[in-house]
């Protein structure tokens, strides 16, 4: 049984890896919004709605570069500020996906922001993979 486990994480390791550094990434990104929205602004503002979507993103975008390069696709391309450059470019469209989403489902649709920002969530986190990979980790 534990080989057959060992056998599944190798075949697997990128995308399990990935789904642990997504999930603290997750936690981090969300904290952010947590903090700031229970604290200082109220989502129910679509202007600070929007400024709560940045905010999460400048912590994800740090963090997850730092994650993703070490222990996701463990580039080791010298290359750094370019490597950044593309990863927070491809944040900068899924930024835009989540704070559209979230002024479309809170805002307008009045869905729950809690039930909202986890929808969304797994819409970034697919999105996020997809861009790292073939985009800015992509192997040579």
């Amino acid at each position: 049984m534990i080989e057959k486990c060992k056998a599944l994480y190798v075949k697997y390791e990128e995308i399990i890896v990935y789904l642990i550094v997504g999930v603290l990434n997750t936690i981090v990104s969300w904290g952010v919004w947590f903090l700031c929205a229970y604290t200082i602004l109220d989502a129910e503002i679509v202007w600070q709605n929007g400024l709560l979507s940045i905010l999460q993103w400048v912590a994800g975008v740090v963090f997850g570069y730092v994650m993703n390069r070490k222990y996701v696709f463990k580039s080791h391309d010298p290359r750094i500020i370019k490597e950044f450059i593309q990863f927070s470019g491809g944040r900068l469209t899924t930024l835009a996906l989540d704070a559209g989403m979230m002024i479309l489902l809170v805002n307008y649709l009045k869905v729950d922001k809690i039930v909202a920002r986890i929808l969304v969530a797994v819409l970034v986190m697919a999105g996020n993979y997809i861009i790292s990979k073939f985009l800015v980790f992509k192997k040579k």
